[in-house]
Order: C-alpha cells, then structure tokens, then sequence
C-alpha cells in the first residue's frame, strides 16, 4: 500500500474547506489545509461577516432620523469611515485565530501559500510537495468585471472592505445581491448612489414581486437607478474622479465605480487543467454527488462548483463528505427548500420556490400576500413598507415558498423554513396563534392574493 503524507489535502480555508477539515482531523484523519491568503475565506474577509457588520453601520442614519419620533432629541452626529473599517479589522483577525485554534485543536495541519495540482495524489505549496490520498479542493469564487476599455479603475466587493476614504459618489454596476446590499450599504453612509443595471427588473433570480418591491423602496429612500443601461467605457477625470459613458452614449461622473456583475469559479492556476479535471463552461469544477471529480482521488465543494453559492452549503457539503469517506454514515444535503437572505434596505428573506417556480411545477398554485406600514413607521416618519408572500399548493394546502421584504426579513424567514421542510400547511399556519404586536404575526393571516 502506498504511504502518503496526508489522508486528506485541502485546498483552500474558506467555510466549506475549514468544515472538513476540521471534521476529518477530529476523526483521526490526517489533514493538511492549505491558504495563500486568510483563513476563512471569503465569509470571514471579503464577504458575509464584514458585509454584515457595514450593513448595521448604515442603518444607524435612518434610526436616528427615526428617533425624533419616539421623543429622543439626538444630537448631530457624523460617521468616520476609518474607524469603523479598523473595528472590522479588528474583529476579523479575531475571528481568523478562532478559525486557527480550531484547526490546531482539531489536529490539521495549516499550510501557509498557494497550493497547485501535481498529480492525482500531490500537491505543491511553494515548490514543496504533499502526497494525499485525497485532494479536496474548496477555493471558492472570485468577483468577475467585463472587459471594457478602463476595466482597471473600477474596484469590486473586495475592494469596499479596504477603502482609504468614503466617495462622495458611486456607481454600483449590477442588479443581483451584492449590488443591492452595497447600494443600500452606501446610500445609508450617506454617499450618491446610482445602481446601473442592464436588465429590467433587481434580483432576476428571486421571486418577480421581490424586484418591483424592492426598487420602488429603493427609489423612495434617494437611490438613483438605471434599468436597461450599462457602461461602455470608464475614463479618469482631473480631479481624481471618473466620466462613465454609458451605452446610450450619455455621461456620468462619479467619485467610484465598482462592479458587482457576478462571481467565477476561483478554478485558474491550482493545476486543474494538467492534471485533467473536467471543468464546465463557466469554469466551475464538474462533480458527482458525492462531490468526486472525473480524477477518484480529487474532491471539489462549495462555491467552485458553482451550484449553490452559500457559505451555509459549503458547511454543509463539506460535513456530508466527511460522514460519508470516513464516518462512513451517509447524511447527503437535501438542496430543496434552502433559506436565504439579501441584507440590503429594506432586508429581503426566502424559503422555498418562487411563484414563477411554482406554477411551472404545479398547475394549482394559490398566492396569499400582503403590504402593510410596520408599526414603528407609524411614529418613525418612514414611509417604508413590507411585503409578505405565501405560494400554496391549492389541492394539498402545502406551503411551497414564502417570501419577505422588510425589517427583520432574515430572522423571520428562517424559522418559517423550518414549517416549510417540515411540511407545513396553510391551514397549520393560520391556526397558529401569532405574536402581537409584530410583523412575524401576518404570515399566519395572510389573505389570498
């Protein structure tokens, strides 16, 4: 029998690769995980932690505009950009030792630098090889800009986290979530924000009424955006800013201008390609459900296969292949009815399918659905509203998606996506008693839309 060095290589910390490793390690198995850049990956550095943490700092600004309302006279405030980027710093690293006393504690091994395909079964970090018996690569995505003529001044989400200083103006080129949550994130800091988008309608991949919502409350909050548009060419100004030639023709100077027009499977430069893993078109890395690769000894998770791009389903996809090579315990990832959230202003939250999904489905669907004023808006002076909606299976009452827009959207939705996988009913729904005041409380009266 071979020896190798390790029984299992991981390419890449991120959450899916840190998941596995950590499990398998704590099994007896001997991992080797290998970053060239943060522990944690995208989640922790460049994405859902510090995004998370920028979005409550722009909801500060409404709240206080709120207050006067409620009888709180504030005094005036201002915002420094450099403090708060330096406390996200700070908890970064320190979420990043939390991820390194775990591994150490599980007993991986962490290597330090970019990891490149050899063969089957090695690995070089830095010109040193690695022998596995198995290889997991887990690199995760990289945000994609087109290539247009001054591609190089525009910046993307990664970029955002590490700014010198606020722009005055910005435009954000896209329509899908990370658009929207920056949009959001830097209108409520307080700077010009223009969203420049070739489609008709934000969020194409979510339910239709979630798009047409959305937008409208955007546009009431001061955000300026452009359907059916999209850059031709960026151009540097004199004073340090940028002229942005849209493909009508027209102009439009801005301080900044960041693409947020999708993500690519971060598959380039690991050696895939010489060692003879079948990558799709888009770059993602092709697996079976057992998240094997064409090569048996190469294993690929998360968002570099470009399926579903969560960090929650990396987790979960890199638990199912630790229970099923070495726990022997097969516990696959059930892919339906998977929540999820988009944390712009006002926050969005689903479970389930959406209309159009539905309908295509089932040929007897019936919709319930609601707007209302929170109650807070009632003293707030906001003019701000929430949309609910419920799809239901007409001939079973099966709840088969729901939908929110709205404060608190995410935190609701995830407990309704419980009632959803467990099978819930509308009728188990409306008999359940609601808790008043609160928003929580129309899903269970919602009437029929």
């Amino acid at each position: 029998m071979t020896e190798y060095d390790y029984d299992l290589f991981v390419i890449g910390a991120g959450s899916g690769g840190v998941r596995t490793a950590n499990m398998a390690a704590s099994l007896g198995v001997r991992v080797a995980i290998a970053e060239e850049r943060h522990l944690g990956g995208t989640c922790v550095n460049l994405g859902c932690v510090p995004k998370k943490l920028l979005v409550y700092a722009a909801q500060f600004r409404a709240e206080f505009e709120a207050a006067a309302g409620f009888g709180w006279t504030v005094g005036q405030s201002s915002f420094d950009w450099s403090r708060l980027i330096a406390n996200k710093n700070e908890e970064l690293e320190r979420l990043r030792a939390v991820y390194r006393n775990r591994l150490q504690k599980s007993g991986a091994n962490i290597i330090t630098g970019r990891a490149k395909l050899l063969d089957a079964h090695t690995v070089t970090v830095d010109a040193r090889q690695y022998s596995a018996e198995r290889i997991l690569i887990a690199t995760g995505g990289w945000p994609f800009v087109p290539d247009i003529p001054g591609k190089q001044h525009a910046v993307t989400s990664n970029d955002m986290f590490f700014l010198d200083q606020l722009p005055n103006r910005i435009i954000i080129v896209g329509g899908g979530y990370i658009a929207v949550e920056f949009a959001s994130i830097l209108h409520g800091l307080g700077v010009e924000t223009t969203l420049c988008y070739r489609g008709q309608k934000l969020l194409k991949r979510f339910d239709d009424d979630i798009g047409d919502f959305l937008a409208a409350e955007m546009t009431k909050q001061g955000i300026n955006i452009l359907f059916n548009t999209d850059i031709e060419a960026i151009e540097s100004t004199s004073d340090n800013g940028f002229a942005v030639r849209l493909i009508d023709g027209s102009k439009i100077t801005t301080d900044l201008v960041m693409y947020a027009t999708g993500r690519t499977p971060n598959s380039s430069g690991l050696g895939i390609e010489a060692v003879g893993v079948e990558l799709n078109s888009a770059g993602a890395i092709k697996v079976n459900n057992d998240y094997q690769t064409n090569i048996p000894s190469i294993y690929a998770l998360g968002d570099v296969t470009d399926r579903v791009n969560l960090t929650p389903v990396a987790i979960a996809e890199g638990a199912a292949l630790v229970n099923a090579l070495y726990a022997k315990q097969l516990r696959p990832v059930d892919y339906d009815n998977i929540p999820t959230a988009v944390f712009c202003h006002p926050t969005i939250g689903t479970v389930g399918l959406t209309e159009a999904e539905a309908r295509e489905k089932y040929p007897d669907i019936d919709i319930y659905q609601t707007r209302f004023t929170p109650i807070k808006n009632a003293l707030s002076g906001s003019d701000e509203k929430t949309l609910m909606k419920m799809i239901v299976i007409r001939s079973t009452d099966r709840v088969v998606g729901m939908l929110m827009v709205g404060t608190d959207a995410a935190e609701i939705i995830q407990g309704m996506a419980i009632a959803i996988r467990a099978g819930a009913t509308k009728a188990m729904i409306d008999s359940t008693i609601g808790i008043h005041p609160t928003a929580a409380e129309e899903f269970v009266s919602l009437p029929k839309a």
